[in-house]
């Protein structure tokens, strides 16, 4: 009884403890991500070209001397690399809207770049309008957007940038904190021994490295965006050539007769079509009537027979007539 109750109070006592340190981990990770991003690592910023100013009265200008204070073994400060996504939006005029945009594409991959999506649509008016997406690395932007700019009438033309420094930073430390909050979690796997204890941890690690992967999802689509910058070309025709389009000519006045000579063969050749059967069995039916005909026998013919009296006449009248013939 005595080994029983014994045991159950220190099991409490190391639930409590894990609990504890579970707590103190969140709270550390939280508190790191935290000071990373917040006052104090910007008062850090700000103190660290502090300790590595020159002394009271020493000249302001010029490089630094080796040796001076505020940087290990007297190198200067390092300088922060700003992260900045730019975008450009242009729209060019052209009456070769094919070679503009193949001299986009070229460009774009010149530079080390993509081409992403693409789309043409004819407008009301009938102008034919091209857009193009356009990818390309940070320090080759300026450049494509002046190639791109000759290609023709600029319309409109929109470059913007947006300085996302401080939220790389913050995201970067967040990833970092959350990474060494898992790996601790892990070893706190490794030690506990009680199935309770391992539950709770598998849970709690499942927790972390969802949070890391979501974190980790932010920083690569912000290396991407800081990376490459994105141009969204529009490639309009004039509106002469849209209307010079719109005009019929010659060949199209051809095309137009045949296409209806066409359709009236077609509609001749369909209304033959159907009327074949019904000619077929007419022309059927005639020629059985005429060979019926022709295989039927022939009936004799019978006259009237003469009455009595007119032969009677007859015979008489030869028999005078011969006489007087003779005298």
């Amino acid at each position: 009884m005595l080994s029983s109750r014994g045991h159950r109070p220190a099991a409490a006592l190391a639930a409590l403890a894990l609990a504890g340190a579970l707590a103190l981990t969140g709270c550390s990770a939280g508190a790191d991500s935290k000071a990373d991003s917040g006052p104090a690592a910007a008062d850090r910023g700000a103190a660290a070209p502090r300790e590595g100013a020159a002394a009271p009265g020493a000249p302001t200008a010029g490089p630094a001397a080796p040796g001076a204070a505020g940087a290990p073994g007297g190198q200067p400060p390092v300088a922060v690399r700003p992260h900045v996504i730019r975008t450009a939006t242009l729209a060019v005029e052209t009456e070769r809207p094919q070679q503009a945009l193949a001299a986009a594409r070229t460009a774009a991959e010149g530079a080390g770049g993509y081409v992403g999506d693409e789309s043409t649509e004819r407008g009301k008016d009938g102008r034919l309008t091209s857009t193009l997406t356009l990818r390309v690395p940070g320090e080759r932007f300026d450049a494509v957007i002046g190639s791109l700019e000759g290609g023709g009438k600029l319309l409109r033309r929109k470059v913007e940038a947006r300085d996302v420094t401080e939220k790389v930073a913050d995201v970067d430390s967040r990833v970092t904190s959350q990474r060494a909050s898992v790996v601790r979690v892990r070893e706190m796997m490794d030690r506990a021994s009680a199935l309770a204890d391992v539950v709770m941890l598998e849970g709690e690690l499942s927790r972390r490295q969802a949070d890391l992967e979501s974190l980790q999802a932010q920083q690569n689509a912000l290396k991407d965006q800081t990376a490459l910058g994105t141009i969204a070309l529009s490639v309009v025709e004039p509106a002469a050539r849209a209307e010079r389009a719109d005009a019929p000519g010659f060949s199209d006045a051809l095309g137009s007769g045949w296409r209806v000579f066409t359709a009236l063969v077609r509609y001749l050749v369909l209304a033959v079509a159907a009327v074949l059967p019904f000619a077929l069995a007419a022309a059927l039916v005639v020629a059985a009537h005429r060979l019926h005909r022709r295989l039927r026998p022939a009936k004799p013919r019978t006259g009237p027979a003469a009455p009595p009296v007119a032969a009677g006449r007859a015979a008489a009248g030869g028999a005078g007539a011969g006489p007087a013939e003779e005298g």
